[in-house]
């Protein structure tokens, strides 16, 4: 199973060339037992953003780039007040289960003789908190804010064995060398879970030069910028989506009516579909690059809002029991072209209302996008916005050309 990795590093937070946190970093992970091949280095040069890990040699598939002994894995267990955390535990439950590891930093950050001091001076922004205009009071307050941000974008999750998935996520925890890595979805490395150790493998062959990509696993540009401040750039996050919203299908459909009746029965064909949970007025169809990821709803959605009236009345009175699946009604994008000439017009006047919420059209972005002078002088947030709107408009585009 993949595991969770961690966020591309926003260019600007750390400028200092001071190669004093990587020799003090990498000495310590000498000290704990934390081995990295000597064909991979931590630099600031040739990652995408930020310190990341590069090739110093050429690596194959298989290869194992390092491996972190669980004693070096910074968790409420491991942490100094491991024993004050559990037997607080009842006490620091939460949705999340972030708030032990919270702690457990806040206090390991904190404290002059921490373990883990080599390790958190890769992360020279949270240094910043130590300008005297910040009591401690206040001071320690913007440091867990800051910490469930880190938290949030550079922990990771042990996922469970398949006979334990009725049990409790595992509790949250840092990686050291593992959150080094940058993200990408066309990632060449991947973590591995075993009971004396975590190991990061390389999954491509990686040239000599070439960065080092952990993944996140199948994330959306607009989920990747919600969560962690940045967009990959197109066409290089091939797990992007676009979302049509349910209610403009229902909008769609109903510009199709002409008479009351017509639009009466077709508020009926939807709230039939409520009923069947298969759409709601908050909820949204994904559409990725090459599968629809909510085919069950929206192939559903089509055909009772396409179907005639007569067989709706049937289909109806039978719950939607019976409906056997034909292949040729396969949300698949390949097989788009193929569906009746009814859905594929629903489906088209969908995307072209959905292309009308966006301020600026495809051509408009493009441009932006080709004009290297004017695309610089865009913050950092306008341009992953841009990244953003981009890439979904490019996959509305190519549903607009299959339904064509």
């Amino acid at each position: 199973m993949a595991t969770q990795a961690k966020r591309r590093r926003v260019a600007g937070l750390a400028d200092s060339e001071d190669p004093a946190p990587v020799a003090g970093f990498l000495s310590w992970c000498r000290r704990v037992g934390l081995e990295l091949s000597p064909k991979v280095a931590v630099s600031r040069q040739g990652t995408v953003a930020g310190y990341g890990m590069v090739a110093r040699e050429s690596v194959q598939p298989g290869e194992l780039l390092f491996a972190v002994p669980r004693a070096a894995l910074l968790s409420q267990h491991t942490c100094s007040i491991s024993g004050l955390l559990e037997r607080e535990r009842g006490a620091l439950q939460s949705q999340s289960g972030w708030v032990p590891l919270l702690l457990a930093l806040l206090h390991e950050l904190q404290a002059p003789a921490s373990p883990w001091s080599p390790y958190f001076a890769l992360w020279p922004e949270l240094g910043r908190l130590e300008h005297p205009m910040f009591c401690p009071r206040v001071r320690s307050l913007e440091l867990y804010r800051q910490l469930v941000a880190l938290v949030m974008a550079y922990s990771f999750q042990e996922p469970l064995e398949e006979e334990e998935d009725e049990k409790e996520p595992n509790s949250p925890l840092m990686v050291p060398a593992a959150d080094v890595l940058n993200h990408l979805a066309n990632h060449n490395a991947n973590l591995e879970y075993s009971p004396n150790c975590l190991r990061m493998v390389a999954t491509q062959p990686i040239p000599k030069g070439h960065e080092i990509f952990n993944t996140y696993g199948q994330m959306a540009n607009w989920q990747l910028i919600h969560m962690y401040g940045f967009a990959e750039p197109y066409p290089d996050n091939t797990d992007d989506t676009a979302d049509i919203q349910m209610v403009t299908v229902r909008e769609a459909a109903l510009q199709g009516t002409k008479v009351e009746a017509e639009r009466l029965l077709l508020y009926e064909r939807w709230d039939f579909l409520c009923k069947l949970e298969m759409v709601g007025e908050e909820g949204a169809f994904v559409i990725g690059w090459e599968e629809v990821l909510t085919e069950e709803e929206l192939a559903m959605t089509l055909k009772v809002l396409c179907m005639p009236a007569e067989e709706f009345r049937e289909f109806k009175d039978q719950d939607g029991w019976g409906d056997d699946k034909r292949e040729e009604d396969s949300l698949t994008i390949t097989n788009i072209p193929k569906l009746k000439a009814s859905w594929r017009q629903l489906l088209r006047d969908s995307v072209l209302l959905t292309l009308q919420t966006y301020a600026t059209d495809l051509k408009a972005e493009q441009d932006l996008l080709s004009n290297k002078e004017v695309y610089a002088t865009l913050s950092w947030r306008e341009q992953q916005a841009l990244q953003v709107r981009y890439g979904q408009k490019m996959i509305l585009h190519q549903l607009l050309e299959l339904t064509n």
